[in-house]
């Protein structure tokens, strides 16, 4: 008898904690963060957003390096929210497609397929494009005279270039189908971690370099972007995507998420970015101060 008494005891206790576990979780929204800066920040942003305006529980899944692993952890379930996102990294990536290089067909097309494939909601964008750009120093553009891509055709196997790892391999848009758009090579390329390409340049160690357009030390190292003039990128408009279930299980989620759209331009990205890496103000608190300057969306707006 005492022993049947341990059973049931031992099965009301593993009962408990299954249901205690399953409440946990539908408790619980879980939103990435990559591994830049940007991607931190607008994590964060979305985290904080959520903690304002539900009692949920939100928990941030930091140092997701790719969409691939951001889309898988989303495909197993074991991420509700994927922040950022671009159209043009998606496309062709995790969407498989060709190129698009129209920004509202981009965007059109990304969360048509997003729906249709995963049952994944694309929200509309944050307010801006994280495009590729090639940058130099404003000393190498005035010696070159280069205003934009096609000026280095001139100059380009003289020229050390420094790229994102990924990019450099990727097909579609990658180092090699760039070759052939703009029918130019360099001197070498030296595919590295991104946060290294700007302080290299900076020291001479390379001439030109890929970086992002929201990038904080484009403005703060006085960086000359050059102009895509043949439109070879295709846009990398920037939004958030989320699960159908977590979309569904909270019913005013879709409204709360729907407040960031068109509120970030450019310029404010950048600035944002600018806060993290040269002042080594925590993303976090970055995310904080930009949504308690806007008074958290709470008003409406015209």
């Amino acid at each position: 008898m005492k022993k049947w008494f341990v059973v049931i005891g031992f099965l009301s206790l593993f009962s408990f904690f299954v249901v205690t576990a399953a409440t946990d979780q539908d408790d619980t929204i879980t939103v990435s963060g990559g591994v830049t800066s940007e991607s931190q920040i607008l994590g964060n942003i979305v985290v904080e957003l959520l903690s304002h305006y539900t009692d949920k529980k939100v928990v941030f899944l930091n140092n997701l390096g790719s969409a691939n692993m951001m889309q898988a952890a989303m495909e197993r379930g074991d991420l509700d929210i994927a922040s950022p996102r671009y159209t043009g990294t998606d496309l062709v990536g995790t969407l498989n497609l060709s190129v698009e290089k129209d920004p509202d067909k981009a965007l059109k097309i990304v969360q048509k397929e997003f729906q249709d494939r995963y049952g994944f909601k694309w929200f509309p964008s944050y307010g801006f494009s994280n495009q590729f750009t090639f940058m130099v120093t404003r000393e190498t553009a005035e010696k070159y005279s280069l205003n934009k891509v096609s000026d280095l055709q001139k100059y380009g196997k003289q020229l050390n270039l420094g790229t994102d790892q990924t990019w450099y391999k990727r097909e579609g848009d990658g180092y090699q189908a760039f070759t052939e758009a703009y029918q130019m090579t360099f001197k070498r390329v030296y595919p590295m971690q991104v946060g290294l390409l700007y302080d290299a340049l900076m020291i001479k160690e390379l001439d030109v370099i890929l970086g992002y357009s929201t990038d904080g030390r484009v403005a703060s190292y006085d960086l000359v972007m050059l102009e895509d003039d043949r439109s070879f990128f295709p846009p990398y408009t920037c939004s958030l995507v989320a699960t159908a279930k977590v979309l569904e299980d909270n019913p005013q989620l879709e409204e709360v998420l729907l407040k960031l759209e068109n509120t970030i331009t450019t310029e404010t990205m950048q600035q944002m970015n600018g806060a993290s890496d040269s002042q080594l103000v925590e993303p976090a608190l970055i995310a904080k101060e930009f949504l308690e300057a806007h008074q958290y969306f709470e008003e409406e707006r015209e």
